[in-house]
């Protein structure tokens, strides 16, 4: 295996930003005198594992070296590691295992035609994401909620970098922008723990890495998220304020593909202006005589950042 195996270089950086995270008193240890680090050294996290500082420092560089399931196991719970991302730390290494990487399918992502229907007959608005967080289609309520997207170019049509736009994020002053990134990010991380050379990936993250400082910042933290949900407030000029609660659904037989919906609680205000700003954007398409899913897709000046 060759340092520079991808999942073995993925591997060793996780661990190496798990390890950063945590500090003596949280595991049982006395910080002792001045530290170099701010989190545990990796002799200190090879004791609380079980393992030479050596072995553990070879793992982590990413080494010719196979750590079994139960030495991923000790890592996992002096790590403190939630279940997802101890999922993660067994994918990463069991694929690094291989000398070669295993195949994967790159062919482009479809959405399959019931998908599309059952978009267009919701009532709410929601959007069809591929794993690389392209936008792949999206439903006329959706469109009025996040606006027309026909200025942007299809590459362009992805939630990272659109949510990394200044051009369309302005100030950021969202209260939630941050969560939302990490939760995006984390969803980037899970796709990339699957592929990591996969081109579209790395365009992505090449591109943020070097113009943005947060994405950097936040990347690196290398939180991982299988699916997401949370609640977001929409600032629309036409109706006002609209807070959703938004949730991510796998489809079937689309692996890392989700249905990522908005939802309002029925009866409440924020319901009755969505269904105000459905009514208001269904008449304008009337009278442009522009059906809404001849568009382009859902990406808008407020959908990275909450604002307009």
């Amino acid at each position: 295996m060759s340092s520079v195996h991808p999942y073995a270089r993925e591997l060793g950086d996780f661990l190496r930003a798990r390890r950063g995270r945590l500090r003596p008193r949280d595991v049982g240890l006395e910080p002792g005198g001045r530290r170099k680090v701010t989190g545990l050294r990796r002799e200190e996290l090879a004791l609380l594992a079980g393992l030479s500082t050596d072995y553990y420092q070879r793992i982590e560089q990413g080494r010719e070296v196979r750590p079994s399931d139960d030495v991923l196991d000790a890592l996992a719970g002096a790590l403190s590691l939630d279940d997802k991302e101890r999922r993660h730390l067994f994918t990463l290494a069991h694929a690094a295992r291989r000398s070669a990487p295993a195949p994967v399918n790159r062919d482009p992502e479809r959405v399959p035609d019931s998908t599309r229907r059952l978009l267009r007959v919701m009532d709410t608005p929601a959007v069809i994401l591929s794993r690389h967080l392209d936008l792949l289609d999206w439903n006329p309520m959706a469109q009025a909620l996040l606006g027309d997207p026909d200025a942007y170019p299809t590459d362009r049509l992805n939630m990272l970098l659109l949510l990394f736009d200044d051009t369309l994020t302005g100030e950021r002053s969202c209260p939630d922008w941050e969560q939302q990134a990490l939760d995006y990010i984390g969803m980037m991380r899970a796709a990339v723990a699957t592929d990591p050379t996969h081109p579209r990936a790395t365009a992505i993250v090449g591109e943020l890495s070097i113009r943005s400082d947060q994405f950097r910042r936040l990347w690196a933290q290398h939180d991982v998220r299988d699916s997401v949900s949370g609640t977001k407030t929409f600032r629309v000029p036409e109706v006002g304020d609209i807070a959703l609660d938004w949730d991510t659904y796998p489809l079937p037989g689309n692996p890392g593909s989700v249905m990522l919906v908005f939802t309002a609680e029925p009866g409440s205000a924020d319901a009755d202006r969505l269904q105000l700003l459905a009514s208001l954007h269904a008449t304008r398409s009337a009278l442009g005589n522009k059906h809404p899913s001849q568009t382009r897709g859902t990406a808008a000046r407020r959908t990275p950042s909450g604002t307009p």
